[in-house]
Formats: structure tokens, C-alpha cells, sequence
């Protein structure tokens, strides 16, 4: 069975993870296994590297399930933004803050 064959067999997050052997917390995958092999996917599009080796080629989904994964773990979904309801949310805004200092009481 080839490389791409058995991707398409796939049909976890988890399954996707062992397949490719690549080491994960559960419950980082749990947050965001959606979010992370979005981002795979972004990033094999991304790359216009040849496919034609096998064992490249799965080398490569390796190399960019880890960098995605790894992603996530230094983030969140809602800061990576990759979903359209994530793009279309609001951003928090900053508020500056004040110093105490430069506050007064009104007179009464």
C-alpha cells in the first residue's frame, strides 16, 4: 500500500499522529486537532517541494504535523485564527491603562 493510500484510510487526529510518528499530549490534541491539521495542511501547500519519493514525502507530512502541533502548543486556536469563525470574531481590544496617580477625585 503506498504513502498516500494509507493517509487516506486516516480518519483521526490521533490516527494521523501515530501513522506519522509523532509524539503528542492528548489534551492539547483534544483542544485542537481540527486547528492542527489545518495548519498542516496550510503549510503543505505552502511547499512546492517534489512528492514523488515516498519516503520524502513522509518525511515531510512528519516534519509539518510536528510543526503544526508545535504551534499549538505555544498558542491557542483562537490566536492562530485559521477558522472562518475565529477570522470573523471580534479582537480584544487593549485598553490603556492609567496610572493611579494621574487620577483625581471630583469635588463634591
Amino acid at each position: 500500500m503506498s504513502f498516500a493510500d494509507t493517509l487516506r484510510q486516516l480518519s483521526s487526529a490521533e490516527d494521523f499522529f501515530s501513522a506519522l510518528h509523532v509524539d503528542y499530549d492528548p489534551q492539547i490534541l483534544n483542544v485542537a486537532r481540527l486547528h492542527i491539521l489545518r495548519k498542516m495542511r496550510l503549510y503543505l501547500e505552502a511547499d512546492k517541494g517534489d512528492l514523488a519519493d515516498e519516503s520524502l514525502q513522509k518525511q515531510q507530512y512528519q516534519h509539518y504535523l510536528a510543526q503544526a502541533y508545535n504551534d499549538f502548543v505555544h498558542s491557542s486556536p483562537i490566536k492562530e485564527r485559521l477558522f472562518k469563525v475565529h477570522q470573523e470574531a471580534v479582537k480584544p481590544v487593549k485598553l490603556p491603562m492609567v496610572k493611579l496617580t494621574s487620577l483625581t477625585i471630583p469635588p463634591e
